[in-house]
């Protein structure tokens, strides 16, 4: 029967500070949502957020090298090529190697997920067996190709 008929609910008026407060312990006794703890971490997930996150990171990194190359000359930086390149030289060859892995894996690992994205834009490889088998040749290729990357010219 009380699903039919509304059943009136006393209130009471509170003073806006006894309010708060009132709101305040009833938040402090909800639970907390579980949010990403609750889930497996699969490459498919991963992989798409590594791929965000290389993108904003490329794109950022491009932004500010071409500002602070454009502002250079007037603060009196170097940053033409001759100066970069001779600063570059003068490094140890493990901090070449370093350097070179670390600015070619984002790169390289956002260049190979496009590519795997065009394929799946093409409407292959979207299995799921395919998504998880197309992420870890991703994740070879990846490696692989910033490993060469940086050892070539040594």
């Amino acid at each position: 029967m009380s699903l039919l008929f509304p059943v009136p609910a006393a209130t009471q008026n509170v003073p806006g500070d006894e309010a708060y407060a009132i709101l305040k312990a009833q938040r402090a006794a909800r639970p907390v949502s579980p949010h990403l703890t609750i889930y497996q971490t699969q490459i498919p997930w991963t992989l798409s957020a590594l791929n965000r996150i290389t993108g904003s990171l490329l794109s950022g990194g491009f932004y500010m090298f071409g500002a602070a190359y454009l502002i250079s000359p007037v603060f009196g930086w170097h940053l033409e090529s001759s100066a970069l390149a001779a600063s570059f030289a003068e490094l140890p060859t493990a901090v070449k190697v370093l350097l070179k892995f670390g600015v070619a894996l984002p790169f390289t690992f956002h260049s190979w997920n496009g590519i795997r994205h065009l394929v799946w834009d093409s409407g292959r490889e979207f299995a799921n067996k395919s998504v998880v088998r197309t992420g870890q040749v991703v994740i070879g290729l990846t490696v692989v190709s910033s490993g060469a990357l940086a050892v070539y010219g040594l």
